[in-house]
């Protein structure tokens, strides 16, 4: 089959098309999918830069998201059949162990991502365990059906912002949320959620463009963070109280304005440091205003499937920047590392 590789770690001239193995149903629960679309996340370049202690078999096959329609599935598989439209949770647990029995199961001893640890979505099949697939779900009228594209760009994003604000944050009606980076997958997808949730919510960019883009979509303050003083600003907007809870993925270039427009008893919940790994907290001022720091990695199955519940009534529809051929994946990376997208950038491999 075809699929977009990388061949070693490096920059994006390790990228190429290539003809690789097709993969094959192995256990009980596996699926096959053929794939209709995959969709593109900041993970994958932080994939062909290379991780701390992320070992590869190359070629490997990047993309975490993906949709497409059920080609074959194993002997034990109930819950979907050939022929199926569907989309998949990219996180995969043993389902065995301590954290999944408890239901945690990004907290499993050998959970995995696809397109990071296993093979991706870039090709023109996959395989994956049955309770990660789910149908496409039909949202009601007047809500158009949802695209392949649409599909592929939901899941990673959705579940990772859903879980930093629901789960981890625990955000409430009438809090004030700080989203930084708001052209981005999770940073706009926080966005979504936070207004669903009923909270105030202040976003970031360095595009003007891409702030009037959040105005549109419900965000009640939209600074360029490049002009003014972020932190000062949430605190007039938030009668000097501040926010309730900070979005971070950023990391060294960001965290202390989080901390500083953070107030008391706040939140600070982060899922990545794209700028630098390395930040520092005043431990005087950690006490003192009782904030709470949280880290935040995708999610767990029932929130799986509490976000695809909420999909199929027409809620957190992925904005879909760009879709690009097979053939032509890297000029889709390039887009991504450039920072020119608003939305999700979208690859169709079949």
């Amino acid at each position: 089959m075809r699929a977009f590789v990388l061949a070693g770690h490096g920059d994006l001239s390790r990228l190429a098309l290539a003809d690789v193995p097709e993969p094959e149903i192995r256990g009980a629960l596996d699926v096959r999918v053929r794939l209709k679309a995959a969709a593109l996340n900041h993970l994958d370049l932080w994939t062909v830069r290379g991780l701390p202690g992320l070992q590869l078999a190359f070629p490997h096959i990047l993309g975490g998201d993906g949709a497409g329609i059920v080609d074959a599935v194993g002997s034990g598989v109930t819950r979907v059949r050939p022929g199926d439209a569907v989309l998949f949770n990219p996180g995969i647990s043993c389902y065995r162990c301590e954290p999944c029995l408890a239901g945690e199961h990004s907290l499993c001893v050998e959970y995995q991502l696809l397109g990071e640890h296993l093979p991706g979505t870039l090709a023109e099949f996959i395989v994956v365990p049955e309770p990660n697939v789910f149908p496409i779900p039909t949202p009601p009228d007047p809500h158009p059906p949802l695209s392949f594209a649409e599909a592929a760009a939901f899941s990673l994003v959705t579940i990772t912002a859903w879980r930093m604000l629901m789960t981890r944050a625990r955000l409430r009606p009438g809090e004030t949320v700080l989203i930084w980076g708001v052209g981005g997958g999770v940073a706009g997808t926080a966005l979504r959620i936070a207004k669903l949730a009923g909270a105030f919510v202040i976003v970031t960019s360095s595009s003007d463009a891409k702030l009037a883009r959040a105005r549109a979509l419900g965000a009640d303050v939209a600074l360029n963070h490049t002009q003014v003083d972020v932190a000062k600003e949430v605190r007039t907007h938030t009668d000097r109280r501040g926010a309730d809870v900070v979005v971070e993925h950023v990391g060294e270039a960001t965290w202390e304005q989080s901390l500083r427009a953070l107030g008391r008893g706040g939140r600070v919940v982060t899922c990545g440091g794209t700028t630098g790994p390395m930040v520092t907290v005043d431990v005087r001022r950690l006490f003192w205003y009782q904030w709470d720091i949280l880290g935040s990695t995708m999610g767990n199955a029932e929130e799986y499937r509490e976000i695809v519940r909420l999909l199929g009534q027409g809620h957190l529809r992925p904005l879909i920047d760009s879709v690009h051929p097979l053939a032509e994946a890297r000029g889709a990376f390039e887009r991504l590392m450039n920072g020119d997208h608003m939305g999700k950038v979208v690859v169709e491999p079949t």
